[in-house]
């Protein structure tokens, strides 16, 4: 992987890695898109147009009720960066190349959430920037799975039209958003690495 072109919010790492595999499993497994809707469901959150495979998460039970939470995060022996393969990830074991060889590139410590979002042509993540204590401990990168041209991701004063096989680190510690104006479904891997800094 080649460092190809670098701003201020946006880092592109690689281009034209081999997605196709991980596209044609997504394509023929389509109701893998409707096993998890975490976040979609997730009230007030930026994900309600957007459709989500979720491959590595913390543990669900952690978020199912607010006082379990709460029990969990007053437990000193709690990591709350924990993240577990979910079965989704064993069906589609092709995403798992393409993480472990990001994770050995970026010379990465320790592996978070992995996630494929799918957004519908006119559909978006709406503008949010991720929590400080999520983005200051990790590193957030994508791969992008399928896109056309129109489908642009925007962080703070900058955006980037990313296209099928790129591979990109940016600052979700800034306000961000993603919009679809394509005629395609937008697909894209969210990998969150730990990593030396």
């Amino acid at each position: 992987m080649d460092t190809v072109r670098a701003m201020n919010h946006f880092l592109l790492i690689a281009n034209s890695l081999p997605v196709m595999p991980l596209l044609a499993a997504i394509r023929r497994r389509p109701e893998i898109w409707q096993a998890d809707t975490y976040l979609r469901d997730y009230p007030q959150g930026p994900f309600g147009e957007v459709e989500s495979i979720i491959l590595r998460f913390p543990p669900v039970s952690v978020y199912e009720l607010e006082e379990d939470a709460q029990k969990h995060l007053d437990d000193r022996r709690y990591d709350p960066h924990e993240c577990v393969d979910r079965p989704e990830y064993k069906v589609l074991h092709e995403a798992r190349p393409l993480v472990m060889n990001l994770m050995s590139f970026v010379q990465g410590e320790r592996l978070g959430r992995v996630m494929i979002n799918r957004i519908k042509p006119g559909g978006k993540i709406f503008r949010h920037a991720d929590t400080p204590e999520h983005a200051d401990y990790w590193t957030r990168h994508h791969i992008v799975i399928d896109a056309k041209p129109g489908c642009v991701i925007r962080c703070a004063d900058e955006q980037f039209d990313f296209r099928t096989g790129d591979c990109f680190w940016f600052n979700n510690k800034l306000e961000h958003e993603v919009i679809n104006n394509s005629s395609d479904d937008r697909i894209s891997m969210v990998i969150d690495i730990r990593t030396s800094r």
